[in-house]
């Protein structure tokens, strides 16, 4: 389907000149643009066109996304981007600028552990794909699911403190996200 190339396109033009996201709903609007016609492609592609397929395939997407975000703090802040959503850093006691010059404060920590628990919900909520998805490729979206929890549990291992640490996924993960697949 050609909207979802288009919605491609306009995350991407988006992504060069917005640097900041107000909400929760602004952060959303961003995955369901820029993550989610990925998982709908690949559905498309297999034959899967059921709505709960496609909301599970979002919620798999716009969770992978926000796993990125996540891991990758201190990586967009030295870009001049925070997707951290600002009213989460209002309710937080954090100040985006103080993200931005990577100040690391348990304010900021306890901010990017919610904004893991949120993914980790996304996730769980569309891991029943897994199970909708024929053959391979359902067993390689199960590694998908498991690489995305994966790295969560390596941010919680940092204590949520990614904007010193990049957490990443190693070649000693694969036996558990196998074993878990």
């Amino acid at each position: 389907p050609l909207q979802l190339f288009r919605d491609l396109l306009d995350a991407f033009a988006q992504d060069v000149v917005k640097t900041r996201y107000a909400s929760y709903a602004e952060v959303l609007d961003y995955c369901r643009r820029s993550a989610n016609p990925v998982g709908r492609l690949l559905l498309h592609l297999y034959g899967v066109h059921d709505e709960d397929s496609k909301r599970r395939s979002d919620a798999i997407c716009s969770a992978l996304q926000l796993i990125n975000f996540w891991q990758d703090v201190a990586v967009d802040a030295r870009k001049g981007r925070l997707y951290l959503p600002l009213s989460d850093c209002e309710q937080h006691g954090v100040d985006p600028a103080s993200v931005l010059s990577l100040s690391d404060t348990p304010a900021a920590r306890e901010l990017i552990r919610a904004e893991c628990d949120w993914a980790r919900e996304l996730m769980s909520s569309g891991a029943p794909l897994v199970h909708c998805v024929p053959g391979r490729a359902g067993w390689e979206l199960r590694l998908v699911v498991q690489g995305g929890l994966r790295i969560l549990d390596k941010i919680a291992a940092l204590h949520f403190g990614t904007i010193v640490a990049r957490p990443r996924l190693r070649a000693t993960d694969a036996a558990v996200m196998l074993w878990r697949a």
